[in-house]
């Protein structure tokens, strides 16, 4: 059984973000929609679509190395349904980010001919690379631009202003604020929002969000959390009765001999937003 969570998250830097994108669609040929592979549907901006006006759009279908492999191609497929021009990449390694400029080329072929045709065969191809916070654009640009070429951590919120990147290839890039949408009316999509840190963990019940989480991963992975907290007699148990099995396994007391499920939830959070729980989708396609 999962607990109920309200989770609404809009801080104002954010409105000032949608706006910036806005303003500045208009000196962009194409826009990047960087996507978390763990949860390609809840990591879209379902205002994107309005903010970037039309422009062609690539779908960056970023950190495959931390998804479901078997998940990762048929996402990759399905989004191609609808003409999208769909990337898996790996920021961390690189994987996958090398086909920006053929795919860029490509899809822009008809703008690229008319340019020289003007005579204008110098001009930069200029690409907004825009998502929600905590998907890995930044990991994504500065391995384009094969150098730190903006401040990364993973955590949401990191890049603020507007920031031009010239990968020295005929391409520039203009790198934007995460940006999130102000109500979230599928509880699901904030959960795993929630779960992949693209919401900061202040602003929640971190317990009740573990408990979450450990609950979900109880129905989507039993035998990674056996494994890694070494559970057993878990049939039909809660999230939160999970939490306290895996803390007792793990030592984790407090005063009163109660278990200390705090330390218990960041370190749950921790475990599966690095890595160590193996390759995990949240969410499923067939």
């Amino acid at each position: 059984m999962q607990n109920e969570m309200n989770i609404q998250w809009y801080p104002g830097h954010m409105t000032k973000a949608r706006r910036m994108i806005s303003d500045n669609i208009k000196l962009i040929d194409a826009v990047c929609e960087v996507i978390d592979a763990r949860i390609p549907i809840s990591s879209r901006n379902p205002e994107l679509d309005d903010m970037i006006k039309g422009k062609p759009k690539i779908i960056i279908l970023n950190r495959i190395d931390q998804a479901d492999i078997n998940m990762n191609k048929k996402w990759a497929a399905l989004l191609s349904k609808d003409g999208a021009v769909v990337i898996e990449t790996d920021s961390k390694t690189g994987k996958g980010v090398d086909k920006l400029e053929s795919v860029t080329r490509k899809l822009l072929s008809d703008k690229i001919a008319l340019n020289k045709e003007k005579g204008q065969t110098g001009k930069l191809i200029r690409l907004m690379v825009a998502g929600i916070p905590n998907v890995g654009k930044s990991s994504f640009i500065n391995r384009l631009a094969k150098r730190k070429a903006t401040q990364t951590a993973d955590k949401p919120g990191v890049t603020r202003g507007k920031q031009w990147i010239n990968l020295g290839n005929g391409i520039e890039l203009l790198d934007t604020p995460g940006v999130l949408w102000p109500k979230f009316e599928d509880k699901e999509v904030a959960e795993n929002l929630a779960f992949t840190g693209a919401i900061r963990d202040q602003v929640m019940d971190i317990e009740t969000l573990a408990a979450n989480l450990m609950f979900r991963l109880s129905k989507l992975y039993l035998d990674r959390i056996i494994e890694r907290y070494k559970l057993d007699n878990i049939d039909e148990l809660t999230g939160y009765e999970l939490l306290e099995k895996a803390a007792k396994k793990r030592g984790f007391l407090i005063s009163g001999g109660e278990y200390d499920l705090e330390r218990m939830s960041v370190i749950l959070l921790d475990e599966f937003r690095g890595g160590k729980l193996g390759r995990i989708s949240l969410e499923w396609t067939y």
